[in-house]
This record gives structure tokens, C-alpha cells and sequence, in this order.
């Protein structure tokens, strides 16, 4: 019999700032290096069962800011590139696959989009609460350098093989309230939260930074790897029954 890859689903940008739906093409990159067949999801898609019903993964994208209004959160001047159909669409995908058993992994604001989706809120802007001795970004359009702590006993430790790792940084928000469903997998030395688990799904890791940018490092290339490998799997017992 023929092998045939996972589908992997990713969301992409939306068109409310330049007409066209956009994603950085390391995502597909990082998707087609592990194993994977990229599918890109467009903001706003309005058949989004349709879509979701053919995947075997799914990875929620970065990008910009999510709407505060979303979270009842608090508007900030540092705030940007809001797109209301994003959101919806994003939030209304994340709560239908956690409710399937699909490996999922979010990225940057998609693990913001993963946090709102269940409940959570975000904290606004980091410098305010954490000041400024890790860089999270170099400026807006400019990503940076850290490392971060992966917590022992969970998932993430066991796929990237070690307990602190350099990540690409590009974000100026992270997680405020956890929902009770996640838990903290990985932090910065600043002590903001890098990376969730979710307690109950088999496959969902969501990462504060973004792994898609390093793929070259093998602790990075291993996140891909145990996320198409879990799509691959759930393809087999899905497609087959």
C-alpha cells in the first residue's frame, strides 16, 4: 500500500491589512521536513468542518495581537494588527479540535488563541509586569534570542530530550490566567510562561516561542517531528475505521 502523509492544517493571517491571506513559509517548511503535507487554512474560512474534517494535525500560527474585547481584557497603546475575523474563526477552530483527539500545536499567538479559546486571559505587554531584563522581541518586527526551562515529568521534556533550550522569541504578550485544563510545561528565566500542555488531550502543546524559526536545531525539528508523527498516527486508526 501506498504511504501517505498526514494532512496538516495551519491558520494563516488574515486579509484585513493587505488583501491577502499571508503565513511565513517556515511553518510549511518545518510541516514538509518532519513528514507532514501543509494545508493552509485561511482566516475566516466559512466551511471550517468541512476543512477540520480532512486533517490529521493542526498548528495554530502567529501573528497579530488578539482583540482584548475576546478575554475581557484591557486595551494597550502597544497593542496591534487586531483582525476580528481571525479571531472568531481561530477561537471557533481551537475549541472544535479540542474537542477531537488531533494533535495540535500553537504557536506564539496561537497558543494565546489556545489560552482564550478555554477561557484564559493575556497579560497586555510584557515590559509592563516583567520589565525588560529578557528581551521577548526585539522590537515589533524583529525577533530575538532566550532560553527557556522546560518543566521535568512533562510531554515537551520528553520529546526535546533536555531541560533548558535557546528559543526564537517575537512576542510582546504571554499568558495571564491560566485555564485549569493547561499546565505549564516551560518558562522563561524572567518567569513568563513559555509553553502549556493540555491536561486532557492527547496531542496539544502550545509554545510561546517559535520553534518553526530554528528548525535547524534538533531539540526545534524534534517539536515537528512528535507532532506529525502523533497526526500520522491518529491517521491510521481514523482513516482505517
Amino acid at each position: 500500500m501506498q504511504f501517505q502523509p498526514p494532512l496538516i492544517g495551519i491558520t494563516t493571517s488574515g486579509q484585513m491589512l493587505t488583501g491577502n491571506f499571508s503565513l511565513s513559509k517556515f511553518y510549511v517548511e518545518a510541516v514538509r521536513s518532519a513528514g507532514g503535507v501543509p494545508i493552509l487554512i485561511p482566516a475566516g474560512e466559512p466551511n471550517l468542518a468541512a476543512v477540520f474534517a480532512q486533517l490529521d494535525g493542526l498548528v495554530f500560527s502567529g501573528g497579530g495581537d488578539i482583540d482584548p474585547d475576546m478575554y475581557n481584557g484591557v486595551c494597550h497603546p502597544t497593542i496591534y494588527n487586531i483582525d476580528a475575523e481571525r479571531d472568531r474563526s481561530e477561537i471557533s477552530l481551537a475549541q472544535l479540535a479540542l474537542a477531537t483527539e488531533i494533535p495540535i500545536l500553537g504557536i506564539c499567538r496561537g497558543l494565546e488563541i489556545l489560552v482564550v479559546a478555554t477561557g484564559g486571559s493575556l497579560i497586555p505587554h510584557l515590559p509592563d509586569e516583567f520589565g525588560e531584563v529578557i528581551a521577548h522581541r526585539a522590537d515589533q518586527t524583529l525577533s530575538t534570542e532566550h532560553t527557556v526551562k522546560i518543566a521535568p515529568d512533562t510531554h515537551l521534556a520528553q520529546i526535546v530530550g533536555t531541560l533548558e533550550v535557546p528559543v526564537v522569541s517575537w512576542h510582546h504578550q504571554a499568558v495571564g490566567t491560566i485555564p485549569s485544563e493547561w499546565r505549564i510545561a516551560a518558562k522563561a528565566p524572567d518567569g513568563v510562561i513559555e509553553a502549556l500542555e493540555h491536561e486532557n488531550h492527547p496531542w496539544a502543546i502550545a509554545l510561546q516561542w517559535h520553534p518553526e524559526m530554528s528548525i535547524q536545531d534538533s531539540s526545534q525539528y524534534r517539536i515537528f517531528h512528535a507532532f506529525v508523527t502523533a497526526a500520522r498516527t491518529r491517521m491510521g486508526m481514523w482513516r482505517t475505521a
